[in-house]
């Protein structure tokens, strides 16, 4: 980093000067025991915008991960433990005020690491920040309940939390997936030890740093590095009593059989493949941005992308004809711009691996616009693809069938409710699904009958904390948000308390 090199656009030295501005005067490094943890080796995090290291974080190992774990164990036993509902509300709302005091600074890392448009950067900070606050809020109206078993009998139920969790979260929403994570196991009374994405941990380390002083120092811990090496250790660390991952389906199985060894429950939040059915009736003005959305936001690295879009034969002329549009509008750039709508994919790995569906879907379908980089020099050094339909597609191919985490839309048509259904659900996938309908009937029906954890209607989200997030078959199991996430960092205690006839 420094002198701009020969040949380089005028968006490297710009992002060159936006690195020096984010880290001068702060050293990124891990978060354990309430203070930064460096680490023998170290491990670049890139600009995907220009290819270039924003600054360098520890390569943590098993060691580091032990160390991570007994901070969090010492921590719970002397001090977080006794605390009650009320004591962790107020401290989490404590984290939240120096949160909001730097929202700023947390879109710019989150821009800068993820690749993200900073509108889309910001509304993902402030998005976190709704979500701990969310939990912050709930925590005091937590209940166990009273069983009127017999007369006899006093019997009541208690929620205690596990002890130390451990948490992955995925670099395609550092921080507001890290708070998905954080904001129930805090309320829930654990402590934490968390890993970011090696590619994206800038703001997920931030936010640690600016807890300090308000939760007792192990309470959150924030371990870096590669998830071979990191994120095995957590997972797999014998005194980790609850995991919870978010990220592909191969890695969650792995995840799932480790803590199977020892026994521990597990939370996976994992792939997807949804599908969008666009009804006959579908309002097209709203519906063609909504699909729109759910595929090009993030530029398209979103788990419940709505990467299949099931158009009625009768209107599906007119759709892909106003999809295309669409799609051809977005403004590839640089994402400090507020002009740009689509920046890069968040690493070279991903790139790869979009442009390799996109080699493939040309043989299996028809390419309707996109499929390539960007003609704009400015933009070469950097992971962008352009928005890209494929149409004639069915549901037998292979892009329509796995998970490709692009701006990569594929356009099917059904003829009748019956097969709609059954293509949106002849997936291995449940996590989202979407309807375009103006029949308040067919909303319901479809809901009930389509495969997953998710149902959008006529809109792409919104995602809110207050209901749970959480998908079917090998999308996972267990839910992040809404109070069923709370539930899932606590274990159910019964208390039998036998009571006798009462005398004087």
């Amino acid at each position: 980093m420094g002198e701009q090199p020969p040949n380089k656009s005028s968006i490297f030295d710009s992002h060159i000067s936006k690195h020096e501005d984010a880290t001068a005067d702060r050293k990124f490094a891990a978060w354990i025991d309430g203070a930064e943890y460096a680490g023998e080796n170290l491990i670049s995090v890139l600009d995907p915008v220009i290819d270039e290291p924003i600054v360098d974080v520890p390569q943590c190992d098993a060691e580091d991960v032990d160390t991570a774990v007994d901070a969090a164990w010492d921590a719970f036993d002397q001090e977080w433990e006794e605390t009650t509902p009320r004591d962790r509300s107020a401290l989490m709302f404590e984290w939240i005020d120096r949160l909001e005091d730097h929202v700023d600074e947390l879109a710019l890392l989150e821009c800068l690491d993820c690749g993200k448009p900073m509108s889309q950067a910001r509304g993902e900070v402030e998005g976190a920040i709704d979500t701990l606050e969310f939990y912050a809020s709930v925590c005091r109206a937590q209940r166990g309940s009273e069983v009127p078993a017999a007369n006899d009998l006093h019997l009541y139920t208690k929620h205690e939390p596990f002890g130390v969790v451990g948490q992955v979260v995925p670099w395609n929403y550092p921080l507001w997936a890290a708070a998905w994570k954080l904001g129930p196991a805090l309320a829930a009374g654990n402590a934490c030890v968390l890993k970011p994405a090696s590619d994206t941990p800038l703001t997920t380390i931030r936010a640690a740093q600016l807890s300090k002083d308000v939760f007792p120092d192990g309470v959150l811990n924030v371990v870096t590095g590669r998830g071979s090496e990191a994120g095995q250790a957590l997972v797999e660390h014998e005194d980790v009593q609850k995991i919870s991952f978010t990220g592909s389906t191969t890695v969650g199985s792995g995840v799932m059989r480790a803590a199977a060894d020892r026994v521990a429950p597990v939370t996976l939040e994992l792939g997807g493949k949804s599908p969008f059915i666009v009804f006959p009736d579908a309002d097209l003005d709203k519906v063609v941005d909504a699909v729109a959305n759910g595929i090009f936001y993030s530029t398209g690295e979103i788990c419940d992308a709505f990467s299949r879009a099931l158009v009625h034969e009768s209107i599906a002329e007119e759709f892909t004809e106003r999809f295309v549009q669409k799609a051809e509008s977005y403004v590839l750039g640089d994402p400090l711009s507020e002009e740009t709508t689509m920046g890069p994919l968040t690493s070279e790995s991903q790139f790869e691996a979009v442009t390799d569906y996109i080699e493939t879907g040309k043989k299996e379908a028809e390419l309707l616009c996109g499929g390539g980089r960007p003609d704009d020099p400015e933009l070469s050094d950097g992971w962008y693809i352009e928005p890209t339909v494929f149409g004639n597609v069915t549901n037998d191919m292979e892009i329509a069938q796995e998970e490709i985490f692009g701006p990569v839309q594929t356009i099917i048509t059904f003829e009748d409710y019956d097969e709609a259904i059954e293509i949106a659900n002849d997936t291995q996938y449940g996590l989202a699904s979407g309807i375009g309908t103006e029949s308040t009937s067919l909303v319901h029906q479809a809901a009930d009958d389509l495969e997953a954890g998710l149902v959008y209607v006529n809109e792409y989200g919104p995602i809110l904390p207050e209901a749970p997030y959480g998908g079917f078959k090998q999308s996972g199991f267990g839910k992040d948000l809404g109070l069923e996430a709370i539930d899932h960092y606590q274990q159910t205690k019964s208390v039998y308390v036998n009571l006798d006839e009462p005398s004087l």
